[in-house]
């Protein structure tokens, strides 16, 4: 059984067991503020599970695209030196949402595992928590398994908690006994009794005093690797032998040279590259590129490492952007978003591997003349540098390390990191959800919702179902207060999808309240951010919601606008520029986009006019409820990262001129979006690019400003702004011819200057010298000056100290002949602490400054000091 058949066994088996088969969330979680990646198959039902919402299903399965990189999950330093660890997997998983419990989930794993995949039962085992007498008996009586083949094992082996507090209650692990070829032991260490399964029995819900009480509703999570599964099947030692991993290692192969499992090292690199180019692949995919921050900077660690092992298997040049295609092949059966965007995902990995390679060879020479002189531990202060300046993370560094035995002063690399923290911080700030109060969760469980209609309408009447305050529940705001108000329907879109939330005002009787902005709470929800301006507002009052119409529009003036700077940069750029994010706010649009070169000046004026033509051509927009699977066989675009449920909304433009899948609202033809103009755009990451626009009014306000700007530079030229451009060239020509007059005459007073300074030459120790003050106030013509004088001294040493206003210039040279005794730079350190400051340099040159002015005699003696005792 190949492993897409495994995946599909599991998912047929469940759909046959009335599970509704739900798709796989992106690796970036979604509305979750909580967690970096993805790292489980519940994490997608985690609100369903705490109570905060309710999808409607009572059962579900998923194969669940997961990454465990960091935290309590991070198998990211085991994976190639061992048969089972992975960065990138897949969670198989069952869920039963209140409806069946410990007794179906057993009867549905032992049945699916027996039946389904025909595994020996001989080679189960299955342990329980020690204090579960239940769930011991029905694998017994259900499951008919023998009582000896049933072990208890403790808390930390087979309890499971969502955190500290909230939903927790014991599990169950289905382990196959692999035989005696592989060490280990029952319930311990060791890879012969293999963990295939572990059912969670949600069964108690624990208080922050540590209490657990019966949840109302108990209900199941499971997850099962479909990695070790496949293994398993095909009585395979590891799971990189399964073919899950067999076109990976084809590829590497062909690329390299060296074949799978030839000989140890090759071996673990080769591990190392397949287990990395799927996470890789799939995090492009779902939106994710390399950067120095947050989950970029996680996608750059994984990156650079993998390369790194490419070196270690002979490759010198880009190679994983290849072997990318071949994860594709391998998954986009079940993932089709791969083979959509399988050029892109190429052309991200190998922009990162040619960035990483450029400076991969000088710091690894640097890291190997450090490694000979530690004895047993590379000092932190070298792994810092490392990052900083060759691009290393320190997991990378600490690899190279730990395959010559050799330690890393961790401590020492976070201290200089703190020095550096602009560049030191992978700052993650979440998904941008807010994470839930005490009062959003209680209506929540209530099984509150909040209808909007503001598709269609900007006024409605609504019920007040919850207020807060601070993130608790009260009964009344009033005038003066700040707090949320949630009602039962609303015409005020919640910030989603780049648009930002609406604004507007809540009127019942004499009261007034301002709204200020509207957010999702949960998934359900949709909580108005209000300050009560007159009179109060009451939990269960009846009131009237007005959306802001003037700056609705111009919001959906800038989203329709997206729409069409979308298509636009696809005709220009070509398919590969795609949507990598927006904002969509009532005074501007920020795009976000796909591209990996600089965009020339006509391209970003072709760019422009395009969109001004789709919008003078008026096309109708027209947004329609339909299916995922028909909107994108119709061409729809679905964004990165973005996850999509059976019923989508289609955001069409004219006759197929443009097709997204878009939930923000939108003008209803292409013409009220008025004029459009690019105001600025540029790289913001590797590979991506963004563009600022203006739209309606805003853009006539640019298109004014600008004009009444270049009347007043023709003013001030005395030209008109017809001929503004020809009287600035013409200006910009004498200015240079002036400069070069300046500098000649500059030369020739330094010259005359230079003559009457040597006269102070005096001679020390049989060398000449010359050590003075010169009226220079710049750093550069301090340089150029004393290297005139260098050349007319002949052999010698020379030091000047010049009065910059607020700074003191220092600089020492010594001819070359002479370095081997004297050097600059031991020269300018006594001279530089005189002034304040500091400086450097080689032994012929050093330049240093300072703030105290008044220092600048004690500098020149200072430094013919240090001259007389060379």
């Amino acid at each position: 059984m190949t492993g897409n058949e495994v995946r599909k066994t599991f998912l047929e088996y469940f759909a046959r067991q009335q599970h509704r088969v739900l798709p796989s969330s992106p690796l970036v979680p979604q509305k979750d503020p909580t967690l970096l990646f993805t790292n489980a198959g519940m994490v997608q039902f985690k609100s369903v599970f705490l109570g905060e919402q309710d999808i409607g299903v009572r059962r579900a399965a998923t194969s669940q695209k997961c990454l465990r990189v960091s935290g309590k999950h991070n198998d990211f330093e085991n994976v190639g030196r061992t048969a089972r660890h992975h960065t990138f997997f897949e969670m198989l998983g069952n869920f039963s949402f209140g409806d069946y419990f410990k007794k179906d989930a057993i009867r549905f794993a032992y049945e699916l595992l027996v039946e389904g995949y025909r595994l020996d039962p001989n080679h189960l085992y299955f342990s329980v928590y020690e204090k579960d007498d239940e769930a011991a008996e029905l694998w017994h009586a259900e499951a008919g398994v023998p009582k000896d083949r049933i072990i208890r094992l403790g808390e930390k082996d087979n309890f499971w908690a969502m955190g500290d507090t909230g939903p927790c209650g014991p599990c169950s692990e289905i382990l196959y006994d692999q035989g005696p070829a592989f060490e280990g032991t029952l319930g311990g260490d060791g890879d012969r009794y293999l963990e295939l399964w572990n059912l969670v029995f949600m069964q108690y819900n624990r208080d922050a005093s540590g209490e657990m009480r019966p949840l109302p509703r108990p209900s199941i999570d499971t997850g099962a690797g479909l990695e070790r599964i496949t293994a398993v099947l095909q009585k395979q030692p590891t799971n990189y032998d399964t073919d899950l991993f067999a076109a990976i290692h084809a590829e590497t192969s062909r690329i390299s040279g060296h074949v799978y499992r030839a000989e140890p090292e090759p071996t673990v690199s080769m591990r190392v590259v397949a287990d990395h180019i799927r996470a890789i692949t799939f995090l492009i995919a779902d939106g994710v590129l390399p950067s120095n921050e947050g989950r970029g900077y996680v996608l750059r660690r994984i990156m650079r490492r993998a390369a790194r092992h490419g070196v270690l298997l002979g490759l010198k040049t880009p190679f994983l952007f290849q072997v990318s295609g071949a994860v594709v092949e391998t998954m986009k059966g079940a993932y089709r978003e791969l083979a959509d965007r399988a050029s892109y995902i190429a052309k991200v990995v190998k922009n990162e591997e040619e960035r990483f390679l450029r400076t991969l060879e000088t710091g690894l020479k640097m890291l190997q003349v450090e490694l000979g002189r530690a004895r047993g531990t590379l000092d932190g202060e070298i792994a810092f540098k490392l990052y900083d300046t060759f691009g290393f993370p320190l997991d990378l560094t600490e690899d190279i390390c730990r395959d010559q035995r050799i330690a890393v002063d961790n401590a020492g690399f976070q201290r200089a990191m703190e020095r550096q923290r602009n560049m030191s911080r992978a700052a993650w700030e979440g998904s941008g959800a807010t994470e839930l109060t005490d009062g959003h969760r209680a209506l929540l469980a209530q099984g509150m919702t909040t209808e909007f209609v503001g598709y269609d309408t900007l006024k409605v009447e609504a019920e007040v179902v919850g207020l807060l305050r601070e993130g608790q529940a009260v009964e009344k705001l009033t005038a003066g207060e700040q707090g949320e108000v949630i009602t039962d329907v609303t015409p005020f879109y919640a910030e989603m999808g780049g648009q930002v939330g609406d604004a507007g005002k809540i009127i019942s009787g004499d009261a007034l309240i301002n709204v200020a902005d509207t957010k999702y709470v949960g998934e359900t929800l949709v909580s108005h951010h209000v300050k009560v301006q007159k009179g109060a507002i009451a939990a269960g009052q009846r009131v009237t919601l007005a959306v802001d119409p003037v700056r609705r529009r111009r919001i959906e003036r800038n989203h329709t606008a997206t729409h069409l700077l979308h298509k636009a940069l696809r005709e220009v750029l070509g398919p590969d520029a795609k949507q990598a994010g927006s904002l969509v706010s009532p005074d501007r649009l920020r795009f976000d986009f796909t591209h990996y070169t600089a965009i020339e000046p006509g391209e970003l004026n072709a760019i422009e006019t395009r969109v001004n033509e789709l919008v003078m051509e008026d096309e109708p927009v027209a947004p329609e409820i339909t299916t995922y699977d028909k909107a994108v066989k119709a061409g729809a675009i679905a964004l990165f990262g973005e996850k999509y449920g059976h019923d989508v909304r289609l955001v069409r433009i004219g006759d197929k001129l443009s097709m997204e899948l878009c939930g923000g609202t939108h003008l209803t033809r292409t013409g009220q979006v008025g004029p459009f103009v690019i105001v600025s755009e540029g790289s913001i990451a590797a590979g991506v690019r963004r563009i600022e626009a203006l739209t309606g009014d805003h853009a006539v306000t640019h298109f004014q400003t600008n004009t009444e700007r270049l009347k007043t530079a023709a003013e001030l030229l005395k030209t008109t702004p017809v001929d503004l451009v020809e009287r600035t060239e013409r200006l910009s020509n004498q200015l240079k011819h002036a400069e070069k007059e300046v500098e000649k005459y500059k030369g020739q007073i330094a010259a005359a200057a230079g003559d009457s300074i040597l006269n102070q030459v005096q001679e020390i120790n049989g060398t000449k010298v010359l050590a003075t003050t010169v009226e220079i106030a710049d750093p550069k013509e301090i340089r150029n000056f004393a290297a005139t004088l260098r050349d007319k001294m002949g052999q010698g040493v020379l030091f000047l100290a010049a009065n910059a206003g607020e700074k003191a210039l220092l600089i020492a040279m010594v001819s070359k002949e002479l370095t081997g005794r004297y050097h600059a730079g031991q020269i300018i350190a006594p001279a530089a602490k005189e002034v304040g400051g500091g400086g450097g340099g080689k032994p012929d040159m050093a330049q240093a400054g300072g703030p105290n002015t008044a220092g600048i005699p004690a500098a020149v003696r200072a430094a013919l000091e240090a001259i007389k005792r060379m």
